[in-house]
């Protein structure tokens, strides 16, 4: 892996965690998972035992609380290998805005899993005829007392197959425009 000025050692023996897993578990595996349209969920969870995917998950929730540079490693390992079938970088999105906008009962039942492996996380944000323009989203998210009514469509949503929590685009007030989209979680 190429040096780069912002990295330090603990960047770099990172690195080399990321690397190794990718050598052993990922890459004599991906022909198949490619032609199985999916990964395992044992492939998520020992790269969560192994703190990958719980890298900038704070520890209070099972993460290891470093920085965003320890992603960005395994962005880089991911590349440098030539992988974007790994939908790492949906579920640690997913992860992130858990993080920043979950309320803390939210962020406490979600993200020691997440960061585990235990559950993976996708995006449902594309639509058929609107592309990722997400102003143009006719997916609702309609309040019925203290639950919503979710109605609509979704297309290319990586990691749906194996999702155990999908992130979801929806227009909660149609007439806001981007004030009215929300993401909603489901299970």
């Amino acid at each position: 892996m190429p040096t780069h000025a912002w990295m330090t050692d603990d960047h770099r023996a990172f690195a080399d965690t990321v690397k190794r897993f990718l050598s052993e578990e990922f890459q004599p595996n991906r022909d198949t998972w490619k032609e199985a349209g999916m990964i395992p969920k044992d492939f998520w969870r020992k790269a969560g035992d192994l703190g990958i995917l719980g890298a900038t998950v704070p520890e209070e929730h099972g993460g290891l609380g470093l920085s965003y540079g320890f992603d960005v490693v395994t962005f880089l390992e991911q590349g440098r290998i030539g992988d974007s079938g790994w939908g790492f970088s949906v579920h640690n999105i997913a992860t992130h805005y858990i993080a920043a906008y979950g309320t803390e009962q939210q962020r406490a039942r979600w993200l020691p899993k997440l960061a585990s492996g235990e559950m993976v996380a996708a995006i449902a944000m594309t639509e058929p005829g609107t592309g990722s323009d997400l102003q143009a989203v006719k997916t609702t998210a309609i309040a019925n007392g203290n639950e919503y009514c979710l109605n609509g469509s979704k297309t290319f949503i990586t990691n749906g197959a194996s999702a155990d929590l999908i992130v979801t685009v929806a227009k909660t007030d149609p007439k806001s425009r981007s004030k009215g989209v929300s993401l909603m979680v489901v299970e």
